[in-house]
């Protein structure tokens, strides 16, 4: 995958946080520990979370307008750029194997089952309990959807409750609407189309103008399982105890994704194609991503000429969804300024300070993902980020996640690169999660 690709797609499945969900009940075992007794409103806090230099600057932002509420928490906020979840969540359980003090995580999906295996995060039963209306307010605001995920897939080992859910990214396609008009192409009907409906478009663009359809990718979120998930498919069933990468379903995508490179209708993978140039140049007709496209859209002075649809479909509608999630580790010494800060996130200030400045992520908030904030200068069609929640399937990763998506991802990519046949490519991949799962 290009340099430029990472520049605009690698930190999808929620980027950043503007607004952070509470999770469920009270953790299993027992009667909760009682949460920590330090100052809630002081303290040295460390805080790593995923981004690029641009993003950090985007981020800082939110940082400023917390520690001038908050003058004696010391905000340490440190950004790891990384190419995916599954690096950065390597990187981050590394430094704390080594002891680097870290008191509060950025952890997105790919990343929860990994560190909550590891059992280095508290549980946040006591904090929630603590401030019972605070959060009840803002769980009231937010998906019911983001609530059962977290509760399903994001407990700790005995059940208990060690993240905060946050904002989510989903999966859909970014549209060049004067490529579509110049090629006499129409744009989707009401944002949704299908595969077939995508291949004619794709090709007639290609002979109108000569621009490719979309770029190659096989990045298990932002490709792999939008292209599973609109034809029933996924890598794993549905509570993550088994592979199901080799179904006939999963096979019929990724050789419809070969299909449009062999054809010429998308880009060799692993060459220097330039999305942003490539877009902005009428040489791209479309880029798949969530909401984190929207500030490159700016950059460019693109956001008039594009418009968000779904992704296409062929047997269902269809899209992964991924989400932040906020912690504090056991070795924190300042948990009560820690929890201090994951409400300042969980606030409706946060949410609409962070969407105002173009934030990178559908707010958890649907007060404010369906405000005026959230969609003033943006593409048309941001509705349907919030609207795909519904049909939404959670990007599943075991406690293995870094290990299965680094499967997942070359087996997609040896079959759309010509280099292995579908079905024997993703068997072998197959197994090789069997082995994952039982080992």
């Amino acid at each position: 995958m290009s340099k430029s690709t990472r520049r605009w797609t690698a930190l999808g499945a929620g980027l950043v946080a503007a607004a952070i969900a509470m999770t469920g009940c009270a953790s299993g075992g027992g009667a909760p520990i009682p949460p920590a007794t330090d100052d809630p409103e002081s303290g040295e806090l460390t805080f790593v979370y995923l981004g690029s230099s641009s993003q950090q600057e985007t981020f800082e932002q939110l940082f400023e307008v917390f520690r001038a509420e908050y003058p004696d928490i010391e905000l340490n906020a440190v950004g790891i750029p990384a190419d995916d979840w599954s690096a950065f969540s390597t990187t981050v359980a590394t430094r704390l194997a080594g002891g680097q003090p870290i008191d509060i995580i950025q952890v997105a999906t790919e990343g929860q089952r990994t560190f909550a295996s590891k059992d280095v995060l508290a549980d946040l039963a006591p904090f929630i309990e603590q401030d019972k209306d605070f959060v009840e307010d803002y769980w009231s605001d937010i998906s019911p959807r983001l609530r059962e995920f977290n509760q399903k897939y994001a407990s700790g080992p005995n059940g208990e409750t060690i993240f905060i859910p946050g904002g989510y990214n989903v999966m859909g396609m970014y549209l060049n609407k004067d490529l579509f008009e110049q090629a006499g192409v129409p744009l989707p009907v009401n944002g949704n189309w299908t595969w077939d409906e995508f291949y004619e478009s794709a090709k007639k663009i290609k002979e109108a103008t000569g621009a490719y359809i979309i770029g190659a990718d096989a990045d298990y979120f932002r490709a792999v399982m939008p292209w599973l998930t609109t034809n029933g498919a996924s890598t794993f069933n549905e509570d993550w105890t088994k592979a199901t990468y080799n179904s006939p379903a999963a096979v019929e995508a990724v050789t419809f994704a070969r299909k449009l490179i062999a054809e010429g209708l998308a880009p060799e993978p692993g060459g220097q194609f330039d999305i942003a140039a490539a877009y902005s140049q009428g040489q791209l007709a479309a880029v798949n991503g969530g909401r984190y496209i929207v500030p490159y859209v700016q950059a460019l002075d693109m956001v008039d000429s594009t418009v968000y649809v779904n992704w296409p479909t062929n047997t269902t509608n269809g899209t992964p969804v991924g989400w932040d999630a906020w912690n504090i580790t056991k070795k924190s010494e300042h948990k009560q300024a820690a929890w201090t800060f994951i409400k300042f996130l969980m606030s409706k200030q946060a949410a609409e300070y962070f969407a105002g400045i173009g934030g990178t992520i559908v707010p958890a908030r649907l007060s404010v993902a369906t405000s005026p904030l959230f969609s003033e200068n943006a593409p048309e069609g941001q509705e349907r980020l919030v609207e795909s929640m519904e049909w939404a399937t959670p990007i599943p990763s075991i406690d293995k996640g870094p290990q299965a998506q680094k499967i997942i991802q070359e087996a997609w990519l040896t079959v759309i690169a010509g280099q292995g046949d579908p079905k024997a490519t993703l068997d072998a991949a197959q197994a090789e999660l069997e082995q994952l799962l039982g080992g």
